[in-house]
């Protein structure tokens, strides 16, 4: 199987499959109250079939070359994960997201994974564009988008509605030229 050294302190990255869906469901209820004020994510995985579902909808976006998605693992049990949302090939343009639970945090895992999948995204599969969306309230993820050495391109005013409040969405993003002179 795949798996992707993040670091010294024993960090892995490797796709998150359908047949793990039981691990998967005992990290997001230990992810739920990170992840949930954000991001329909974990409300999208509450049980078993669930959880299960989520992972085949991108085992499936994966097979049609759509979106991915991977865990971090950090002394064997999974933490968090980073994924591609959207990936469009054709028009070269993705984007990122992730997530984490309490024992993932201040690692800077979500630094390396993210670099992981730009990295791949840009000098594998001649992506133009990767994007990171993330509400503006959520200090956290817009952190990590400029701690990428992304642009914050705009603001898409209330524009998305989660648990019936309406949030103000941050696009940043980074073009293939300026990742390459950045590194």
């Amino acid at each position: 199987m795949f798996t992707m050294s993040l670091g010294d302190d024993g960090a892995r990255l490797r796709p998150l499959e359908p047949w793990q869906a039981e691990e998967f469901l005992a990290h997001m209820d230990r992810a739920r109250a990170l992840v949930d004020p954000w991001i329909p994510f974990a409300a999208a995985a509450t049980d078993l079939d669930s959880a299960r579902a989520l992972l085949q909808r991108y085992a499936d976006k994966q097979a049609a070359d759509t979106g991915r998605i991977y865990g971090i693992w950090l002394d064997g049990t999974l933490v968090g994960g980073v994924l591609f949302r959207i990936f469009d090939a054709a028009t070269g343009s993705c984007e990122i997201g992730c997530w984490l639970e309490p024992a993932g945090q201040g690692r800077g895992l979500v630094h390396r994974a993210s670099r992981k999948l730009i990295d791949w995204a840009f000098d594998v599969r001649g992506m133009h564009r990767v994007e990171w969306i993330a509400s503006s309230a959520n200090t956290r993820s817009v952190g990590a988008a400029a701690r990428l050495g992304m642009t914050r391109e705009g603001v898409l005013r209330e524009a998305f509605l989660h648990h019936g409040v309406r949030h103000d969405e941050e696009i940043w993003a980074v073009l293939a030229d300026e990742w390459r002179a950045a590194r």
